[in-house]
C-alpha cells in the first residue's frame, strides 16, 4: 500500500498551458450584462446576496476548523493542483496537512480495462453499451478501509473521485464539472478517462466517458449528494466557486417548483450553419460555423446558479438526483432520474446537408447499447431560406437491397449516390413540424434551422450516407450501414410520408388571446407537441406533467409562476416548467403575437 502523500510546496502549477481544446469562452466568474431582448447563453437562477464564494483562500478557510476533510467528485478536476493549493493555504494558516490522494488505491489499468470490457471492449468507433458497474468496482477497498485519518492535530484530507467510499466522517465537498468542460480538457490531452494511466483520442475518450465513466459517477453523486457540506464548480481551475450544501439543495428545490433554462453550449461541425453565430450575442465569431446548440440534453447540460453576479453551474443531474419526482411528476416512474425530452438547434443555415440517417428501434438500442428507451425526433422548422428541404421517408419504390448495394458502392468506389432516388424531399417552411420516429430514415438539408424536439438519447445517430465529406478533423465520419438497414423501417414510404410523418396542426381550444394548437406526434413516440398562439396573455395548468417549452415566434414573453417567480423569456429560448409548479402563466409583452411550443411526456 502507498502511503499518503504530502505535496511538494515548490512545485509547479500542475495544469497544462492550454488545458482545454475549444473556441468556446469559460464561464464568465460574474453574470455579463444582458440586452434587453437578446438571447442569453449564461440563464441562471437567481438567489439572495453573498450566497455564492470564489477562489481557494475562502474555501481554505472553510476548512480551517474542520480535522476530516473528504473531497470527492468528477474525473475531470485537476485534484492534485486543486489540493496543492489548499494544502499551500491552509499551511500558511499554521496547519498541518496528511493527504490521501484515493486515485492511489484504484485497481490497476489492465484489471480496469478486463471490467469495462463488456461495455466499451469492442472495435466499434461511436458505440459501446451503458455499464451497470458501481464506482467501488474500481478500487481495492479493503486497502482503503485501512487508511484512517489521524487522530493528532492538524487537517487529514482525502481526495478524488470515491473519496466518500473510504467512509472518513468528517466535511464533504463535492467538486464537480459540467460535461462539455471534460470534452474541451479531453480533447486537449489534459486529462484522462477513470482509472486510465494516459489520456486518448478525443473521441475514445467520449465513448468511454458516456457509456462507463458518467454512469459510474453519476451513481455515486446521487448516494452523496443529500450529505454534501460543500458544493464546488471545478470549471474554472484557478478559482474554484463554491456553495454550501444546505442553500446548494435549497437551491434545488425551489427550482423544481419554479422555471428553469440550462445553460446552453455550442459545437461546431461539418455542416454548420450561420444562423447561431448571427443571432446569438456573446458566442465566439471567430468559430468557423456552429452546427448544435445543446439547448437541453440533460445528460450533459448544467445549470446555473447566481448569487450577488457570481455563477455557478451544477450538472443537471444533480438537480434529478434532489428533487425528480417534483421535476417530472406523473411520469417519475417511468423515467426516474432520467429526463426523458432534449431540445437542441440543428443550424444548416448557409452549411450543408445533414447525413441521411436513422435511429435505432427500442429493442435494438436496449439490447445493444443498454438505454432504456430510445432516440425519436421532431424537426419543428425555427427558420428557413426559399430552397431549404427536408430528407423524410423513402419514395413508393424503394427496393432495399438496391438502396443497400447503393450505399456500400459508395464507400468503397467513393462515388456520390442520387440519394432523392431512394429518400423524399420535402420542401420545410418556418413552424413546420416532421415527424421522425424510431427507424425512419431522415436528414435536414441546408438553410434549416430546425428545433429538434426528441426523447433524451442522443447519440445514437446511424449514417447511412454522409455526402463522400470528411469531418472537421479530416478524417472520414464513420458510417452505419448495417446497423441502419438492421433498423430501418421500408415501409414508411409513398403517401404514409405525407399522412404519418408530417404533422398537421389542429385548433384545440381558444380564449381571450390566445389559442391552443395540437401538433400531433407519431403513434410511437413517447412525448405529444402544443403550439400556443398568443396575443394577449394564457395561464396553463401542469397536470402533474413536465413541460418543456420553446420560443419559437416573437421577441419575448414574461412567464409567471404560481409560486411567485416572473421571467423573462427571449425568442429562440427553451425552458422548462416542472410539474410541482402547478400552473404559470405566459403573458405577451409585445405589441405583435408570439407563439410557443411544449412538448410532454404523453
Amino acid at each position: 500500500m502507498k502511503n499518503p502523500i504530502s505535496y511538494n510546496r515548490n512545485k509547479p502549477d500542475l495544469i497544462p498551458e492550454g488545458f482545454r481544446k475549444t473556441t468556446q469562452f469559460l464561464l464568465p466568474e460574474y453574470k455579463p450584462a444582458q440586452a434587453e431582448g437578446n438571447y442569453d447563453i449564461y440563464p441562471s437562477f437567481h438567489l439572495p446576496d453573498n450566497l455564492i464564494y470564489t477562489g481557494y483562500e475562502a474555501l481554505a478557510g472553510a476548512f480551517l476548523e474542520h480535522h476530516v476533510i473528504i473531497i470527492d467528485g468528477y474525473q475531470g478536476i485537476f485534484f492534485e493542483d486543486f489540493i496543492r493549493r489548499i494544502s499551500l493555504i491552509l499551511g500558511n494558516h499554521g496547519k498541518k496537512v496528511k493527504l490521501v490522494n484515493i486515485s492511489d488505491h484504484l485497481k490497476s489499468p489492465s484489471v480496469i480495462d478486463e471490467l469495462i470490457s463488456p461495455s466499451v471492449g469492442n472495435n466499434d468507433q461511436q458505440f459501446g453499451k451503458k455499464s451497470d458497474l458501481m464506482l467501488e468496482d474500481f478500487f481495492d477497498l479493503s486497502r482503503i478501509r485501512r487508511i484512517k485519518p489521524d487522530d493528532q492535530s492538524g487537517i487529514n484530507i482525502i481526495a478524488g473521485p470515491g473519496a466518500a467510499l473510504s467512509g472518513w466522517h468528517g466535511l464533504l465537498v463535492c467538486v464537480d464539472i459540467p460535461k462539455n468542460e471534460i470534452q474541451f480538457r479531453a480533447r486537449a490531452g489534459s486529462v484522462t478517462n477513470l482509472g486510465s494511466p494516459l489520456s486518448s483520442d478525443p473521441k475514445e475518450m467520449y465513448r468511454r466517458s458516456y457509456f462507463v465513466d458518467w454512469n459510474v459517477l453519476n451513481r455515486h453523486k446521487e448516494k452523496i449528494i443529500r450529505n454534501i457540506d460543500i458544493f464546488v464548480d471545478g470549471q474554472r481551475h484557478d478559482s474554484p466557486v463554491w456553495i454550501s450544501g444546505e442553500v446548494f439543495r435549497m437551491a434545488m428545490g425551489a427550482i423544481s417548483k419554479n422555471l428553469l433554462r440550462v445553460r446552453p453550449w455550442f459545437e461546431p461541425g461539418v455542416w454548420g450553419g450561420t444562423w447561431i453565430r448571427d443571432n446569438i450575442p456573446g458566442l465566439n465569431k471567430e468559430t468557423q460555423n456552429y452546427a448544435w446548440s445543446f439547448e437541453l440534453i440533460s445528460p450533459e447540460n448544467g445549470i446555473l446558479l447566481e448569487s450577488s453576479e457570481k455563477l455557478l453551474e451544477a450538472s443537471f443531474d444533480t438537480l434529478m438526483y434532489l428533487e425528480g419526482r417534483s421535476v417530472l411528476g406523473d411520469c417519475y416512474d417511468r423515467f426516474l432520474n432520467e429526463f426523458p425530452i432534449r431540445f437542441d438547434f440543428l443550424d444548416t443555415i448557409d452549411g450543408g446537408n445533414l447525413s441521411i440517417q436513422c435511429h435505432p428501434r427500442p429493442e435494438y438500442i436496449k439490447e445493444h447499447f443498454g438505454e432504456n428507451f430510445t432516440q425519436e425526433e421532431t424537426y419543428y422548422i425555427l427558420d428557413s431560406r426559399e430552397d431549404s428541404v427536408v430528407f423524410l421517408g423513402f419514395t413508393n419504390n424503394i427496393d432495399p437491397e438496391k438502396f443497400r448495394n447503393k450505399l456500400e458502392k459508395s464507400i468503397s468506389g467513393s462515388k456520390p449516390v442520387k440519394i432523392e432516388k431512394f429518400v423524399q424531399r420535402h420542401r420545410s417552411k418556418k413552424h413546420d413540424m416532421f415527424l421522425i420516429p424510431y427507424g425512419t430514415i431522415h436528414g435536414s438539408g441546408k438553410n434549416n434551422l430546425v428545433l429538434e424536439i426528441s426523447s433524451t438519447p442522443y447519440i445514437f445517430t446511424f449514417k447511412l450516407y454522409d455526402w463522400l465529406r470528411p469531418d472537421l478533423d479530416g478524417k472520414p465520419r464513420p458510417l452505419n450501414i448495417k446497423r441502419g438497414m438492421d433498423n430501418l423501417y421500408f415501409d414508411r414510404k409513398g403517401d404514409y410520408v405525407n399522412q404519418k410523418l408530417i404533422s398537421h396542426a389542429v385548433l384545440t381550444g381558444k380564449g381571450d388571446g390566445w389559442e391552443l394548437w395540437h401538433l400531433p406526434t407519431h403513434e410511437t413516440h413517447l412525448y405529444d407537441v402544443h403550439r400556443y398562439r398568443i396575443s394577449k396573455s394564457v395561464s396553463i395548468k401542469t397536470e402533474d406533467k413536465c413541460h418543456v417549452l420553446n420560443a419559437v415566434e416573437g421577441s419575448s414573453i414574461i412567464v409567471k409562476t404560481k409560486n411567485g417567480m416572473r421571467q423573462v423569456i427571449n425568442y429562440a429560448e427553451t425552458f422548462i416548467i416542472p410539474a410541482a409548479a402547478e400552473s404559470y402563466t405566459i403573458i405577451n409583452s409585445s405589441d405583435k403575437e408570439v407563439m410557443v411550443v411544449k412538448a410532454f411526456v404523453k
